[in-house]
């Protein structure tokens, strides 16, 4: 499953305060499509699946749904603040190449 970085869980927290709604987790997925052939999505979720992957990083619950789940076996979600780079990224081993973009990969 992800690893999210402390730097990642305090922006999603930040981000999940905002929200104010405590049944929201961190969903990360994998969809086919994107000029690579899958596509990242990241997004706030309160509903959780029986066969979702769950874990917790820094105070923020990440779920994966199984699919996804494999495809990120060993991937890492970073998030940055600074003049060459903002937002979030994931660093993923099992992407064999990526989009000049970094939001797909195959």
């Amino acid at each position: 499953m992800i690893t999210v970085t402390d730097a990642a869980a305090i922006k999603v927290k930040q981000l999940l305060d905002q929200e104010d709604d405590e049944s929201l987790a961190l969903r990360v997925a994998v969809r086919p499509g994107g000029c690579s052939g899958f596509s990242y999505e990241m997004f706030f979720d309160g509903e959780v699946a029986t066969e979702d992957e769950a874990t917790e990083h820094g105070g923020v619950k990440v779920i994966v749904d199984p699919t996804s789940a494999q495809l990120l076996v060993g991937a890492t979600l970073d998030y940055k603040d600074g003049l060459q780079q903002t937002g979030f990224s994931i660093d993923n081993p099992n992407a064999q190449r990526s989009c000049g973009c970094g939001q797909s990969f195959s």
